[in-house]
């Protein structure tokens, strides 16, 4: 059998700054990340001693290099863990691993690895955000449950049942808000984390779509809003019945409540194709479910954000976290969802499932 051959991986090509300093603390690689997260070229910090070439501070404005002493140290000492340090003011996060001649000999290089903290930070603040905006979604329902239930124990004989029952409807609300908020939060930590569960079955994603458009209308919305258009044979689909019925009930209560005129539910087979930047292009086949209004729309400028967390359109209200959930379902499955401008004007949303029978069927 012949073998691969692999070509040697250069620093330049590597994502993470690289600093590699000799046996003397001279600086002999420094490599394209360096620069851009340094902000220093190769040019003037090759040749240069380690300590004036990366002058890092740790969090107290102490030099680090003097603190951690990598020539004159410990000798069973191998390097410095991952830590946030500063260099001309701005954090980066440094790791160091000293290369011994031999266990306890004398350090024959240092080899430094440095990142940014802007993805880091960026995950903090997302994270942040998530915390606040649930927290000030959950206020509102539980503030109202805990009035309710304090004014009917202390109070009970007061009331009559009418007002009880008004009171008693609308803390049994609340706590399915409550419930819908905290579903929503473990949906996303499940998705980020990418273990989001799916108990694949055969479904009938018109008989879903009809099911969804009848309950609209019980509840009150006209039936003249809706069109359903079913084209060509079902395939043979398989998903996650209730994570479906999410995505479905998502989409139409969006068109229903921030577009207008008629909503136009259309369900067929179809083509998708789906490119990802770093991932060879494929083909998804399957059933695209295509839900569409004729509102206002969302402009051009604002749909690459529509499934990022936090987005709420013009209007304001709710969390903003339903379309990120919907985007990380579809995908769970296999499928993608798009977003454009419908012919009467408004939002087009499209999601595709691929058909046939999962693997763990076979």
């Amino acid at each position: 059998m012949g073998g691969v051959n692999w070509a040697p991986v250069e620093p330049d090509d590597l994502p993470d700054g690289l600093v590699v300093a000799d046996g003397r603390g001279r600086v002999v690689v420094f490599n394209r990340a360096a620069e851009r997260i340094t902000g220093r070229s190769a040019h003037c910090a090759i040749g240069v001693e380690l300590e004036r070439a990366l002058p890092l501070e740790d969090l107290d404005g102490r030099r680090w290099w003097r603190l951690t002493d990598p020539y004159g140290g410990l000798a069973v000492r191998t390097g410095q863990p991952e830590r946030n340090l500063l260099l001309d003011g701005r954090e980066v996060l440094v790791c160091a691993r000293y290369v011994r001649e031999r266990p306890g000999g004398p350090v024959r290089q240092v080899v430094v690895t440095l990142r940014g903290t802007e993805a880091r930070r960026r995950t903090e603040r997302s994270h942040a955000e998530l915390i606040a905006t649930v927290a000030h979604e959950l206020r509102s329902p539980l503030t109202s449950v805990k009035g309710f239930t304090a004014t009917l124990l202390a109070k009970w004989e007061r009331f009559n049942d009418g007002q009880k029952r008004v009171m008693l409807e609308t803390v049994d609300a609340d706590a399915d808000r409550v419930v819908r908020l905290i579903a929503e939060l473990l949906d996303i930590s499940r998705i980020d984390a990418g273990r989001l569960e799916i108990r694949k079955q055969r479904i009938d994603l018109a008989a879903a779509v009809h099911r969804h458009v009848a309950g609209k209308v019980a509840a009150g919305t006209p039936a003249d809003r809706f069109d359903i258009k079913v084209a060509g044979p079902p395939a043979e689909q398989w998903g996650d019945p209730d994570k479906i019925d999410q995505v479905l009930a998502n989409l139409l209560e969006n068109a229903v409540r921030h577009g207008e005129g008629t909503v136009t539910i259309e369900v067929g087979p179809a083509e998708e194709l789906v490119e990802v930047p770093g991932i060879p292009p494929r083909v998804v086949e399957g059933t695209a479910v295509t839900v569409s209004d004729q509102g206002a729309g969302i402009p051009e400028e604002a749909m690459p954000r529509v499934f990022t967390r936090f987005w709420r359109g013009s209007r304001r209200g709710g969390t903003g976290l339903g379309l990120y959930i919907v985007k990380g379902i579809v995908e769970a499955h296999g499928g993608v969802i798009r977003i454009s401008r419908a012919e009467g004007g408004g939002a087009r949303f499209r999601f595709v499932l691929p058909a046939g029978v999962p693997d763990f069927m076979l």
